[in-house]
């Protein structure tokens, strides 16, 4: 009666063992059969590159497959539309010398590539002294960087018109800093190269001070406009701006104007100071 039991236990002693060594090796079966499964696509066998998205499409794109959509009814992403911008960093007026200056920005285009006019200059009593307008080609290259370039075309009341081919780098940079930058190439091999450097520092969400400097240098004398080579002229000053909202924005501020080198012994022989400070007002504003 004891080696009956002794037995019965063994038994079942050893069924419960093989259950529990095979439960799961059925379940590792499973586990595969349902990854394989899930490794095949639409329209066959599984890929050879298992890591490439488009190979589980079975051909299925944005525009053709039996689940795409037609006209205007297909599903587009942002960056594949079109936008416009007109930007004016400044609109600004120096009651002292009776005279303004601006400096707009318009560009058409799509995320990553865009036409963007630039166009900058003084004004004095209803009438343009200097003007410089740059078209350019933009084509990001980054999140927060885009290439530019084209062609700049200069208007000098005074003195000679010229043209430049343009290249220059436009974005932002680490902390915040709004860099625009640009080489020329001219004529009679004249080079130049601008650095514009713009900061935004909000004491409210409405209320924003604004430092800027630029730079200009030349590669080369320009008698007929007075401009000299080598580090030419420099700006840098403040403004203070109130955004009654983000697209207009009324300011009043402070800057500072250098010349450098040979550009400030045309200045002085002209009768012009080389450097200059101007309290100015104005607006900023896009759409």
């Amino acid at each position: 009666m004891k080696q009956l039991k002794l037995s019965k236990s063994l038994g079942l002693l050893m069924l419960t063992g093989a259950s529990l060594i095979s439960f799961p090796l059925l379940a590792q079966s499973e586990m595969a059969q349902m990854n394989s499964a899930k490794m095949q696509p639409q329209g066959g066998s599984a890929p050879k590159d298992a890591r490439d998205p488009h190979a589980y499409s079975a051909g299925t794109t944005l525009t053709e497959g039996p689940y795409a959509l037609e006209g205007n009814e297909r599903l587009t992403l942002a960056d594949e539309h079109p936008f416009y911008a007109l930007l004016g960093d400044r609109l600004e007026y120096n009651e002292q010398a009776n005279a303004g200056v601006f400096d707009l920005q318009a560009w058409y285009g799509t995320t990553f590539d865009r036409l963007v006019i630039k166009t900058e200059g003084d004004f004095s009593e209803g009438s343009i002294e200097e003007n410089q307008t740059d078209i350019l080609w933009g084509h990001a290259v980054s999140a927060y960087w885009d290439t530019q370039a084209g062609v700049r075309l200069d208007y000098n009341k005074e003195g000679e018109n010229r043209q430049w081919l343009a290249f220059g780098l436009q974005g932002l940079a680490p902390y915040w800093f709004e860099l625009d930058m640009t080489a020329y190439v001219g004529e009679r091999g004249n080079t130049a190269f601008t650095l514009e450097a713009e900061y935004e520092l909000l004491l409210t969400q409405k209320l924003i001070i604004q430092p800027r400097a630029e730079i200009t240098l030349y590669g080369k004398n320009d008698k007929q406009n007075e401009l000299g080579s080598g580090l030419s002229s420099s700006a840098i000053g403040f403004r203070v701006r109130y955004e009654f909202t983000r697209q207009f924005a009324p300011y009043i501020g402070v800057e500072w104007s250098n010349k450098f080198g040979n550009t400030a012994d045309y200045a002085t022989s002209s009768g012009q100071s080389s450097n200059n400070t101007a309290f100015v007002t104005g607006i900023k504003f896009w759409f």
